[in-house]
């Protein structure tokens, strides 16, 4: 490995260059999640049946090696404080994510308010942890297709 050769990492997306975005940093040697913040403002409505969750940017995306993703996960407290629910339990994205042509790779945390009162996020606030991750395929794999857009457009 070449010692400028990038491994694994956080930049910040195209159109948040100029926001003050910080870099998530884990807060432990032995945490696992880097902690992300909000990139903006943004208010959570309770939970209707059939609304959409609401996207909370970060303004980052992130980078790693080809047989690598990383998972976006609630932080453990953020159920409990705010009543707030990743839509999908968690994210999961692919490394050929980052810098698609739709988004330049930023990822957002979707969230459901489970609490009858409106959630009011603020810029900055942490919001999620991302955990990074080694995939195993298996023996007769045959995938090939690229990636050509953003957020969920693997078919």
């Amino acid at each position: 490995m070449m010692k400028n050769e990038k491994i694994r990492g956080f930049e910040v997306a195209k159109g948040w260059e100029n926001k003050s975005i910080n870099l998530p940093v884990r807060k432990t040697k032995h945490s696992a999640g880097y902690d992300v913040e909000a990139a903006e403002d943004v208010v959570i409505e309770p939970f209707v049946p059939g609304c959409k969750p609401t996207l909370v940017h970060t303004g980052l995306k992130a980078y790693c090696q080809e047989d690598e993703w990383y998972m976006l996960a609630a932080k453990s407290s953020t159920p409990f404080k705010k009543h707030l629910l990743l839509a999908n339990g968690i994210g999961i994205i692919d490394a050929d994510y980052y810098g698609n042509p739709d988004t330049d790779g930023e990822f957002m945390y979707a969230y459901y308010n489970m609490g009858s009162e409106p959630v009011t996020i603020k810029k900055g606030e942490y919001i999620g942890q991302v955990v990074f991750q080694k995939f195993l395929i298996v023996d007769d794999d045959v995938s090939g297709g690229e990636r050509l857009g953003g957020f969920g457009s693997t078919k």
